[in-house]
């Protein structure tokens, strides 16, 4: 009781080890993020800060610049003043730029931009700086919208979009549609300047504009069209060849079946028939059968998708979705491997430690090996302990090196199945440790003749949780090690081999018949009994002297245990044989004879030829007559 309660101690230490370490995961998770998400605050204000600044020194270049052309020419003193002025101003916007650049270039580590995606589901370019009040997913998707109206306008020509620079910006229009402005922060997100993005971008969406209209007329749907009917025709022909195909090959296989197929066996079992054999084969044959109609169905729909544009962004979804799985597992398995080797070389070490202990234990097992204080019948039980020990630490070895050991989930299901096996298995830890401590009592052997409590028998097995013993009426019964620890055993074989195992049966008889002839006539049963030792002697004790009849207790040694049944059958019947020879009758004790008139009750072919029934005795009392 006491190490069950320490075991379930340890393991709810470790149930909340295993909580705590996930908490401290989280917490160290989330005081990453809570980090990040500060210093792209803290980044982001000095930004806003910075364009807050720009703006000002802005309107006071355009200030200075506006007292600069109304000064005269005679006032160079105070041009000269508002000259330095404005240089101060453009050093100070250069020194700025560099700064903001230098605090984008933190940023991109950490923002991820919004895709303009006007149609077709091809991206033109990403924006990452916000402008004014718009967020940059805002601007992102009023972009987007006013790409897509373009695109719808019959009448739209490339020419007509052009890039308009301003005070802070450069714009993209059409006519008197603004598409889109680029702002300083936009330009230097892309390490560049306003105008050549402008510019990039201008280029990019009339290209668009340009395909999408080509790839949505009617000239081009038509042919998508035939080319799409062409790749279900090529689909058809495919899958009807593979039908094909596979049906000659199922003939072939049923037709050669007697010739190819003669069933599988390990050594005189087998494992498969000829028929189920062939049963399998076909089975394999239809499977890889619809593994390639479903994988030139799933290969043709990518086809199908890239054809028109509207599909075609399914397209590359669907072949990834094919080709990802595939990918991932060659790649897991490469990534793998020195795990794998790793693994492969501990178990290779284990196996050959084992091995070594395993003729230790064949040695020590065939007396080749003797051990002082160590039996030969221990050997077996304590390789097998050693063994499971082994196992048990080589798990423990190979375990960080296995697919998932470090995941929250494994660790969580092997924490269910620690759970389940400790609280499940308390009994057949009682009955396994019970059957250990019997086996270094050396209680019993495999085929001693035993009786646990109530139960007699030859002992059949003994594991490390129940023995099972085989009755004289060939009865098998299993007693759990736990009952067998708390029954008292009798063992009839352990000493039988070199002392003898002493028999006995008990026969009361009256006090008529000399106690010598008694004892000889048990004597001689005894020596006549099969499995009797002649040598020690059988002997015979009084055990008590009753009312009506004295009890006798013939003992005989024997040196086969296993056959008590049929040497106390053997014996009962030569008491009887014997007694009747030397004229003892074996009566009840309360049986009354009267011999007047009446036979013995020994059988008659014991008795003599002549012998006759007594004649009735009558005496007659002349005095009272």
């Amino acid at each position: 009781m006491f190490f069950r309660k320490i075991k379930y101690l340890i393991l709810l230490v470790s149930i909340f080890s295993e909580f705590a370490l996930n908490a401290q995961k989280d917490s160290a998770i989330k005081s990453v993020d809570s980090l990040r998400v500060s210093f792209l605050q803290a980044q982001s204000t000095q930004l806003q800060a910075l364009e807050r600044a720009r703006l000002q020194d802005s309107l006071k270049k355009i200030e200075l610049e506006i007292k600069i052309g109304a000064l005269s020419t005679a006032d160079n003193t105070k041009k000269q003043e508002l000259l330095a002025e404005l240089a101060q101003l453009k050093n100070k916007d250069s020194e700025r730029i560099l700064f903001k650049k230098h605090k984008i270039d933190s940023l991109k580590k950490f923002v991820h931009g919004y895709a303009v995606i006007p149609f077709l589901d091809d991206t033109l370019f990403s924006i990452y700086a916000k402008f004014g009040s718009l967020s940059a997913k805002d601007r992102a998707d009023a972009i987007t919208k006013r790409i897509a109206m373009l695109a719808d306008n019959y009448f739209f020509k490339s020419d007509s979009l052009y890039c308009i620079p301003s005070e802070t910006t450069t714009d993209i229009a059409y006519g008197e549609f603004i598409v889109m402005s680029i702002s300083e922060n936009d330009a230097l997100w892309q390490n560049t300047n306003t105008e050549k993005l402008a510019d990039q971008y201008r280029i990019l969406i009339c290209q668009s504009i340009a395909d999408y209209k080509n790839a949505t007329s009617w000239q081009m749907i038509l042919k998508q069209i035939g080319l799409a009917f062409l790749v279900l025709l090529i689909l058809g022909l495919l899958i009807y060849f593979i039908i094909r195909l596979f049906k000659f090959s199922q003939i072939k296989i049923e037709h050669n079946k007697d010739r190819w197929l003669s069933g599988i066996k390990i050594r005189s079992y087998e494992l498969f028939t000829s028929k189920s054999q062939l049963k399998f084969i076909l089975r394999i044959n239809s499977f890889l059968k619809w593994v390639l109609i479903l994988s030139a169905i799933y290969l043709a729909l990518p086809i199908l998708f890239s054809i028109f544009p509207w599909t075609k962004g399914f397209a590359g979804e669907l072949f990834f979705y094919f080709i990802t799985p595939i990918k991932n597992i060659f790649l897991g398995i490469w990534s793998y491997l020195p795990n794998l080797i790793t693994i492969i070389i501990i178990v290779f070490v284990f196996r050959y430690i084992l091995k070594g202990i395993q003729y230790l234990k064949n040695e020590v097992e065939s007396g080749s090996l003797k051990l002082p204080g160590f039996y030969p019948d221990w050997a077996n039980p304590t390789f097998q302990i050693i063994k499971v020990l082994l196992y048990a630490f080589m798990f423990i070895v190979v375990f960080p090196y296995l697919p998932g050991s470090d995941s929250p989930v494994f660790q969580g299901v092997s924490v269910f199945l620690g759970v389940l096996f400790t609280f499940g298995s308390s009994g057949s830890l009682s009955n396994v440790i019970a059957g250990l401590v019997l086996t270094y009592m050396r209680a019993f052997k495999i085929g001693d003749r035993v009786k646990i409590g109530e139960i007699s028998g030859d002992i059949i097995e003994k594991s490390l949780l129940v023995t099972r013993i085989r009755t004289i009426k060939n009865e098998i019964i299993s007693i759990p090690n736990s009952n067998v620890m708390n029954s008292h055993t009798i063992n009839f074989s352990s000493d039988a081999a070199k002392n003898g195992l002493i028999m006995h049966t008990t026969v009361t008889i009256g006090y008529d018949v000399p106690w010598k002839n008694m004892h000889q006539a048990l004597v001689d049963a005894a020596l006549r009994t099969e499995y009797v030792l002649p040598e020690p002697k059988p002997f015979v004790l009084q055990t008590s002297l009753e009312d009506f009849y004295v009890s006798y207790e013939i003992n005989v040694y024997t040196r086969d245990p296993n056959k008590q049944a049929s040497i106390y059958s053997q014996l009962h019947q030569n008491i009887q044989d014997c007694c009747n020879e030397v004229g003892i009758e074996i009566l009840s004790p309360h049986y009354r004879s009267a011999r007047d008139g009446n036979n013995t009750t020994i059988p008659v072919n014991y008795l003599n030829k002549d012998y006759k029934a007594p004649t009735f005795n009558v005496k007659i009392d002349k005095n009272e007559l």
